[in-house]
């Protein structure tokens, strides 16, 4: 039976598109699913699109297929103008195909970067898991989904290898950071070879693969309407294994996950171990897609999905009460009384007030807000992290009102955030006697350079989304413009160093894919938002907790 736009049900369960606005309280009530139809964001009008975009200040837009695949569709009736397309798109289409990777003639990724001025090569000849989503998007809006499900496949392969460190085994369920291709010109032969965290710096395991994989599984099922992939046993099982590994039950006493220092795109030292919010926002997002596309016709599928949406629930009140923080919440944090002992205790961290950053006072503007970067007991790290902050508005982890507050925080503090280069993968940058402490004087993580205050071209693609699914459409494209000014003649930098932005990274590799790829994606989305619906979801409203302003921290 097909269901909108020709996917075909799952069985007895509903089509991605529905499944996306499942009422999550009645699954933990009821042992059947009731699921009430709503319209996903890709089911939207394309007209009612143009003229939303039209009314945000958009002159124009049409969907734009580089290559010469297409070319470009006619526009719809409320354009008068088109775009046309910028002389940096067919030179990155030709970058980012430089650097595909081909394993026994099938292509499966993309290199980090193709540096031909770089001497040393370290890891970024590898495909990198979380460098590849870009890339990936990149393909699947251009209607080359093939690389995608090619990867998705041998990732998923190499989730089945035994993974150990020294002489501890992983969990079953890890997905690699990265793997590259070796190719024996003599045999004739290619072989695959997996990066866990043994030779990563640190030795830590990435945590956000195997959410990134589950949220590119659900984007190609999206954008090619193919559920035969996240139906199969393999994929299937994938995600089980991903979610085992972080449903599983412990010591915690919160619902967010446990991580340690380096174990996301910050992969080094940055004082983000305990609950960061990029791993957060990313957890809840591919919970969330997972529950889209897991099957249900067995007890150990009714008993996943079960688990994650009881998950989600806590997760999502936990969240969006200890986490977020705008003025009225900062100023409520700066009167906290401490060394409460009682279930009706306000400060239920018992954090410090005088741990408050002077900086963010400042900071804060009387409107708009965000989510801080960790909460754990007597700790909050006040800095600004824009892949988690981006994630939650895409996943809706965020309410419509905190994602309107993000972007109004980014409107209003844009030389911090953005500067002439976007966008700042943190912020403030920790320096002096904080810098040595907490980086353990890190050379590459210096002040406004790298994790710590650079500034990632990459997070163009993220903050494009994060404005169109807001309204905001005419934040992105003053944020490409700033990047068209720059990108290419610098050589697709890795990263910028310093408070703006303004200087190319002093250990920044050239021709950085997923600098390259992010821009692309930004671009498309731009010109055609219905590509939005493949990394975005709308709010289950039956699941919105009740939350107060005033009294947030309280039960």
């Amino acid at each position: 039976m097909d269901g909108p736009l020709g996917l075909r049900k799952v069985g007895s369960i509903c089509s991605i598109s529905e499944m996306e606005d499942l009422d999550l309280s009645r699954l933990l009530d009821k042992p059947k699913l009731t699921i009430e139809r709503k319209s996903s964001f890709d089911e939207r009008s394309f007209s009612e699109m143009s003229a939303s975009f039209a009314r945000a200040g958009l002159d124009s837009y049409e969907t734009y297929s580089p290559g010469g695949r297409s070319g470009f569709n006619t526009p719809a009736s409320s354009v008068r103008n088109s775009f046309e397309p910028h002389p940096m798109v067919a030179d990155a289409w030709e970058s980012l195909r430089k650097s595909l990777v081909y394993f026994r003639g099938q292509p499966v990724g993309t290199i980090a970067a193709v540096d031909h001025q770089s001497e040393e090569v370290l890891n970024y000849d590898q495909v990198f898991v979380r460098d590849f989503v870009p890339s990936a998007l990149a393909f699947l809006m251009n209607g080359e989904p093939e690389i995608v499900k090619n990867f998705l496949l041998k990732t998923l392969h190499l989730q089945g290898w035994e993974k150990r460190v020294d002489r501890f085994k992983l969990g079953a369920g890890v997905m690699p950071a990265s793997f590259k291709v070796l190719h024996d010109p003599v045999r004739k032969t290619d072989t695959l070879v997996a990066d866990f965290g043994e030779s990563a710096i640190g030795r830590v395991a990435p945590v956000d693969s195997g959410f990134w994989w589950i949220i590119l599984l659900r984007a190609y099922t999206k954008s090619t309407g193919d559920l035969s992939l996240a139906e199969s046993s393999d994929c299937q099982k994938g995600m089980k294994l991903i979610l085992t590994l972080c449903l599983s039950e412990g010591f915690d006493t919160f619902p967010t996950l446990l991580c340690a220092d380096g174990c996301s795109m910050i992969d080094r030292r940055m004082g983000v171990y305990g609950y960061p919010i990029e791993i957060q926002a990313l957890f809840f997002m591919a919970l969330r897609c997972a529950l889209a596309m897991l099957k249900q016709d067995d007890a150990e599928g009714k008993e996943c999905v079960e688990r994650i949406a009881k998950r989600l629930h806590a997760l999502t009140y936990h969240m969006r009460s200890y986490f977020w923080l705008d003025f009225q919440q900062l100023n409520d944090i700066y009167r906290y009384k401490t060394e409460e002992y009682s279930h009706t205790a306000v400060n239920k961290f018992n954090v410090i007030p005088d741990s408050i950053p002077d900086w963010v006072f400042d900071f804060m503007p009387t409107r708009g807000g965000y989510f801080i970067g960790n909460v754990s007991p007597a700790r909050m790290d006040f800095r600004w992290f824009a892949l988690g902050n981006c994630i939650a508005i895409l996943s809706s982890l965020a309410t419509p009102e905190q994602s309107m507050a993000i972007m109004d925080l980014i409107e209003a503090r844009w030389d911090e955030l953005v500067g002439e280069m976007p966008l700042k993968i943190s912020y403030p940058a920790i320096e002096s006697h904080e810098w040595r402490i907490v980086t353990g004087c890190d050379p590459k993580n210096t002040r406004w350079s790298y994790h710590n205050g650079g500034s990632w071209p990459v997070l163009l693609w993220l903050v494009t989304a994060a404005c169109i699914k807001t309204g905001r459409p005419q934040i992105a494209r003053r944020a490409i413009e700033l990047a068209e000014s720059r990108l290419l003649k610098d050589g697709w930098p890795e990263y910028y160093d310093g408070k703006l932005g303004r200087y190319v990274g002093k250990q920044a590799r050239k021709y950085q894919t997923w600098s390259i790829a992010g821009y692309l994606v930004a671009k498309m989305m731009l010109e055609d938002p219905s590509h939005l619906g493949m990394i975005s979801l709308e709010e289950d409203r039956q699941m919105k907790p009740v939350i107060k302003r005033s009294s947030s921290w309280t039960c």
